[in-house]
């Protein structure tokens, strides 16, 4: 049976180590190819790819060849890493040479001196999805028992995966309060210019500053820091 307790603990290393979100899927992908290298005695590559609600893709892989072959899959839509994420089950690809589905993929992986891959989806809480792509030089590497690996590492990665998804969520929320803090703070500052120029109130400064930004079609906030810049320092601190 094989021992994962070693492999937890590089996990919970990752975690701690990773300065964001694409650190930590790098790493990981780094651990999976060396899992199951060491599992089928071959060189395995793998990527994983992290999807979020109203955010881009996230990959991650153990090198360069790795992410650009995840990259083509999501590009085309189709493949074994694309079908496990969408029927949230285990895909694997015997050999591309052979294989009937996925013509122009698999014609990306014999070009990049990859013959079988293996996608394995990660279970993510809602609002999020995550999939393992595996890929090995050699047709047939992934046995049923490599595969039963691969389905427990996906499990045992997709709890620290869960708990650095969480950490990445409060680290955006807090640096989105603090972008609009900074807007709140710009634009009431250039609505106190605009009241010292036209003396008027500031729900009449707001409206002024916003018709502008309609006008110009420009966002609020850039066009109150344009205003703001072109005030002395001295003078902003008379106006706010």
């Amino acid at each position: 049976m094989e021992d994962w307790s070693a492999d937890s603990e590089r996990l919970a290393d990752l975690l701690v180590a990773a300065e964001d979100i694409k650190v930590f899927l790098d790493g990981l992908a780094v651990l999976g190819a060396s899992v199951m290298s060491r599992v089928t005695d071959t060189r395995i590559e793998c990527a994983v790819t992290l999807e979020r609600r109203k955010r881009t893709s996230t990959i991650g892989g153990s090198s360069d060849t790795a992410m650009v072959l995840d990259r083509i899959e999501q590009t085309l839509g189709e493949g074994p890493c694309v079908e496990a994420l969408t029927r949230d089950r285990a895909v694997l690809l015997e050999d591309a040479l052979l294989s009937p589905q996925w013509s122009e993929y698999c014609q990306a992986l014999s070009a990049a001196g990859m013959r079988s891959t293996l996608g394995v989806p990660m279970e993510l809480e809602q609002g999020a999805s995550a999939v393992l792509n595996f890929f090995a030089p050699i047709p047939g590497s992934f046995s049923s028992r490599a595969v039963a690996s691969a389905l427990t590492f996906a499990g045992v990665a997709g709890k620290a995966l869960r708990l650095a998804v969480r950490i990445t969520v409060l680290n955006e929320n807090a640096a989105d309060l603090d972008a609009a803090m900074t807007n709140r703070s710009v634009i009431d500052t250039a609505c106190g210019v605009i009241i010292s120029q036209n003396r008027c109130t500031p729900q009449e400064a707001f409206d002024i500053l916003r018709k502008a930004s309609n006008d110009r079609n420009q966002k609020l906030h850039d066009l109150a820091r344009i205003l703001v810049a072109g005030v002395p320092a001295h003078q902003q601190a008379q106006e706010t």
